[in-house]
C-alpha cells in the first residue's frame, strides 16, 4: 500500500441515535433538519478518519424522505468515504430505523456527501487515496467520478464537454 494511501474500510462510521420527542414533528416523526445534522456528522468522521484532519463540508446530494422514522426507533447511520481526489473526499451515508420491540428494520435513507480536509487556517489539504476493497467498495469508487464530475457541472465548476466520465455514459449506450 501506497504511504499517502488508506483502505475505504478504515473510514467506516456507524453512529446510533435513539429517535426521542424532543427530536420529532408535530406528527412524532423524526424531524428531517435533525436527521440531516446527524448524517453531516457521521460523514465528518468518515472524512476525517481518512484526511486525518478537519474536513468540511463541501456539498450534499439529495436527501429524499423515503419513509419516515418513528418515535422510539433505533437510528443508525453508517458512513464511509467512497472515493478520494486531491483535496475533497466523496462519503456514502445510508439510514436504517429499527423498531427493536417489533422486530422492523428499514432503509430510510441514503446521501453522498463531499467533504475537503483543511487545515486550521481552512486552507484545503492533499488527501490520501481511499482503495475500495469490497465489490460493494469498488462499485462506488467507480460511480463517484461520474458524481463529482455532475457535482461540478452543476456548480458551474465544469463545462459538460469536459466531463468525459459522464461522456462516456451515453457514448456506450449509442
Amino acid at each position: 500500500m501506497k504511504e499517502n494511501s488508506k483502505f475505504v474500510k478504515e473510514t467506516l462510521v456507524v453512529k446510533n441515535e435513539l429517535l426521542m420527542p424532543n427530536d420529532t414533528n408535530m406528527f412524532n416523526k423524526l424531524m428531517g433538519g435533525k436527521l440531516m445534522y446527524w448524517m453531516d456528522i457521521a460523514a465528518a468522521i468518515s472524512a476525517q478518519k481518512l484526511s486525518n484532519s478537519l474536513a468540511v463540508t463541501a456539498s450534499v446530494d439529495n436527501i429524499s424522505f423515503k419513509h419516515p422514522i418513528e418515535i422510539s426507533d433505533v437510528v443508525t447511520l453508517t458512513a464511509q468515504v467512497t472515493r478520494s481526489f486531491k483535496t475533497s473526499m466523496e462519503v456514502y451515508i445510508e439510514v436504517t430505523a429499527e423498531n427493536i420491540p417489533n422486530k422492523t428494520k428499514r432503509k430510510t435513507n441514503s446521501a453522498f456527501f463531499t467533504f475537503v480536509a483543511v487545515d486550521k487556517s481552512g486552507n484545503p489539504l492533499p488527501v490520501p487515496q481511499a482503495i475500495p476493497e469490497t465489490e460493494r467498495e469498488k462499485e462506488l469508487f467507480e460511480g463517484a467520478l461520474r458524481r463529482r464530475q455532475l457535482r461540478l457541472i452543476l456548480a458551474g465548476r465544469l463545462k459538460p464537454k469536459d466531463a468525459n466520465e459522464l461522456k462516456a455514459i451515453f457514448e456506450q449506450k449509442m
